[in-house]
């Protein structure tokens, strides 16, 4: 988890950070279905003989977050494209040095 976030905060190329996001992203999900799983428990499929059912909402959250994971990244490629077609590069301090050069940003 830190290495993901270490990859967003101190690197300035913008597919690094994407990577590095996903890296961070990954790394919740991990964190977040390890405890889900009971040791000894089952799917919750009602059968004989068992007792104690794993719960499945973590799992599916998950998969939720992962479509929605995949989409930002998606999205965050497509943008990382476009600022490369519009400032030729896709390195932070090139970009705000282009845009305050060009008299725009804020």
């Amino acid at each position: 988890m830190v290495a993901g976030l270490y990859i967003v905060i101190a690197r300035g190329n913008l597919i690094k950070k994407l990577v590095g996001l996903s890296i961070f992203q990954t790394s919740v999900y991990l964190l977040y279905i390890a405890p889900g799983k009971l040791i000894g428990g089952t799917a919750p499929i009602i059968a004989d003989g068992f007792r104690l059912y794993t719960n499945p909402l973590p799992h599916v959250l998950i998969l939720t977050a992962i479509v929605v994971g995949v989409a930002t990244l998606a999205l965050g490629l497509a943008i990382a494209v476009r600022i490369r077609e519009a400032y030729g590069s896709i390195e932070e301090d090139e970009i705000l040095a282009a845009d305050r050069d060009s008299g725009g940003g804020a």
